[in-house]
């Protein structure tokens, strides 16, 4: 007996082919997202073109996409995957965490639902839609491989740490930034970035953080920001440094920028932050919440344990500046 389908069967009464669960979630995810998520071509003032993704976040015409696709573009225009286009202008962006905002001239699909990247756990199901190599709503599935990571970035001769990227074995290619990591709801969590260049799947989380600078490049058009200039990653306390602190986690110092605050404050590589601004840090968001406008030039003390020692130092963070 043949197990293949019939040639002469109409097409309607072919026997549709069994989803296992997996498949069922991504293509689901990929059927939800996929009208939402645009092809974004923008062109720099030196007359120079970039191209890469953009996520629908308001029912009235605003983008979300990464700070480095639309870097120094006024305008630009993006493509849905139904062959409908609009013409966009930057509203803003913000290096630190490579985030950008831009607005549609004319309608848009209405907005993707938004997440917060806070439930994510490693190991968990994400979707990433955009549009690689100009391959135009493309999709690709992985797990959350980890949490919390830094990035460290470099525009022209400022260098910058991008803060509690998400990471993911989903293949991100150019031209996937700016495009929507989602969970299995179809909710999105993540902005993919494929600025790292080092094989991995990374995206900026969508967060309590994240969603603040959104609403100030919306409000203002960018975001100051206090800069240290970390590459660090949350790692256990040792054992009785744990129970004499009553904490679990902390802050692990992987690199610092040369010539940066942290630098000139003493920090170094190894250092595990527990504390910044006599406040708990955790992970990265704790550090970055408490690094916006109003700390730029003001003391904040860190605590930091260093081969078995505490170590109190002071740093001066500056204001993030292009260049």
């Amino acid at each position: 007996m043949s197990l293949a389908p019939d040639p002469g069967m109409a097409p309607e009464r072919q026997p549709e082919a069994p989803l296992d669960a997996y498949s069922r979630i991504v293509t689901s995810v990929a059927a939800d997202l996929t009208p939402h998520v645009a092809a974004l071509e923008v062109t720099t003032g030196g007359g120079r073109s970039g191209a890469g993704s953009a996520v629908v976040v308001t029912d009235d015409g605003l983008l979300l996409t990464n700070a480095h696709v639309v870097s120094n573009a006024g305008r630009g225009r993006a493509v849905f995957s139904d062959g409908t286009e609009a013409a966009v202008d930057v509203i803003g962006a913000d290096p630190l965490s490579d985030l950008a905002v831009v607005r549609a001239r004319t309608g848009t699909p209405p907005a993707a639902a938004l997440g917060d990247a806070g439930t994510l756990r490693v190991g968990q199901l994400v979707v990433a839609v955009g549009n690689p190599l100009g391959l135009a709503g493309s999709v690709t599935a992985g797990v959350v491989s980890g949490l919390g990571r830094s990035l460290p970035t470099r525009e022209g001769r400022t260098a910058r740490v991008v803060e509690d990227v998400i990471q993911t074995d989903a293949a991100l290619n150019p031209g996937n930034s700016g495009g929507a990591l989602a969970d299995s709801f179809s909710r999105v969590v993540g902005i993919n970035t494929a600025v790292a260049g080092w094989g991995l799947g990374l995206a900026v989380p969508i967060n309590d953080t994240t969603r603040r600078i959104i609403g100030t490049l919306v409000s203002e058009g960018r975001v100051r920001r206090a800069y240290l200039g970390l590459v660090s990653t949350p790692a256990p306390l040792p054992g009785p440094l744990a129970e004499r602190t009553g904490r679990r986690m902390g802050l692990r110092i992987v690199d610092v920028v040369p010539g940066s605050p942290a630098d000139r404050a003493g920090l170094k590589a190894g250092d595990l932050v527990l504390e910044a601004g006599n406040r708990p840090v955790a992970d990265a968001q704790s550090l970055q919440r408490r690094l916006f406008a109003d700390a730029i030039g003001q003391p904040l003390p860190m605590t930091v344990y260093r081969r078995g020692a505490m170590v109190d130092v002071i740093t001066a963070p500056t204001e993030l500046t292009g260049g």
